[in-house]
Parts: structure tokens; C-alpha cells; sequence
């Protein structure tokens, strides 16, 4: 029994949800996303939306809780937006953006340049004494998260200092080094 699929979304002030075919859109202030969708039903009634499924076979099972979250999530894109934020740690690691290029200085020769797409805003923010952060916001939440595991995966956090770039409050697993 599926448990997440049988929770119905309910749908925020100024965000509108359209079904046509075997596809999805929701509409905010932020913008706008469409979802397909297979093998389930789905009905709007009252500012609420309910899945169900045809049958109990294992992939209807599935694909009820999997597309109750996507919808879930894009209703919550589109109403308050998702963020993502990157931390550098180490000795000289500096972030800074000039519009959608987001230039990093994480210790190779050269800087990494990367431009990133037009729906992902992107900041930087470099207080003295602190670590400089990277902050990734957008409606659409597969993109954000998509974005910072690029940037994160240029320099990921090593266990014995902890050097590289980390998500904001994520923990990382630290090992002891050698003992003479």
C-alpha cells in the first residue's frame, strides 16, 4: 500500500493545475511546469488533487507515489520556489558569479567557468573570515538539485580535512589520519 501516493496535495492561492491527455501543469508566480504521467488517475476537486491507481501491480504502486511527489514538488515550485546552497571549504577557495557564469577558484591551475541555465538563479556570497557560499534558486527543484551536484562534483569533500565543496549542513564522514 502505497502511503505517500494515498496523501492528497493541496493546491496554494494563485497556483493553477491543468490536466489534458496524460499531462500535468501547474502555473504560479514563479513560473511554469509540466509533468507526463502513466497508469494513474488523477482528479481535482476543491483546491485538492487525489491519485489513485488501476490496479495493484508493482509499477502502478510505483508510479503512484513517484508522480504524487513530482506533482507535489512542482506545486511547491511554482508557489515558493526551491534552494540549494554549496559551501566551499579550504584554504583559497573563492566563488563569485557574473550574471549566469559562475566562476570557482577551488585550487586546479586554471578557474572553472560554468555557465548555468537560464531558469537557475544563482549568488555568491564571501564574508571575511567565513567560508564562500554558492546559492542555487528556481522553481524547478530537479534542476536546482541537478546543478549543485554538477558544481559539487568538481571538487566533492575529502574525509581527512574536509576540503572541497559541501551542501550547506551536510555532514561529512571524517577519518583519522595517520599516528607516527
Amino acid at each position: 500500500m502505497s502511503r505517500i501516493g494515498n496523501n492528497p496535495i493541496t493546491v496554494p492561492e494563485g497556483v493553477t493545475v491543468e490536466i489534458k491527455d496524460n499531462l500535468i501543469t501547474a502555473k504560479g508566480k514563479l513560473g511554469e511546469l509540466t509533468q507526463e504521467y502513466s497508469d494513474i488517475e488523477i482528479k481535482i476537486e476543491d483546491g485538492t488533487i487525489t491519485l489513485s491507481r488501476s490496479s495493484d501491480k508493482k509499477e502502478h504502486r510505483a508510479k503512484h507515489g513517484l508522480y504524487r511527489a513530482l506533482i507535489a514538488n512542482m506545486i511547491e515550485g511554482v508557489s515558493k520556489g526551491w534552494t540549494k546552497e554549496l559551501e566551499l571549504v579550504g584554504v583559497g577557495y573563492r566563488a563569485s558569479n557574473q550574471g549566469q557564469k559562475l566562476d570557482l577558484a577551488i585550487g586546479f591551475s586554471h578557474n572553472i567557468v560554468l555557465s548555468i541555465a537560464p531558469e537557475v538563479k544563482v549568488e555568491t556570497i564571501s564574508e571575511k573570515g567565513k567560508n564562500p557560499i554558492v546559492k542555487l534558486t528556481s522553481y524547478d527543484k530537479q534542476l536546482v538539485g541537478q546543478v549543485a551536484a554538477k558544481i559539487r562534483s568538481f571538487r566533492k569533500p575529502e574525509p581527512y580535512k574536509g576540503k572541497g565543496i559541501k551542501f550547506v549542513g551536510e555532514e561529512i564522514r571524517r577519518k583519522a589520519g595517520k599516528s607516527a
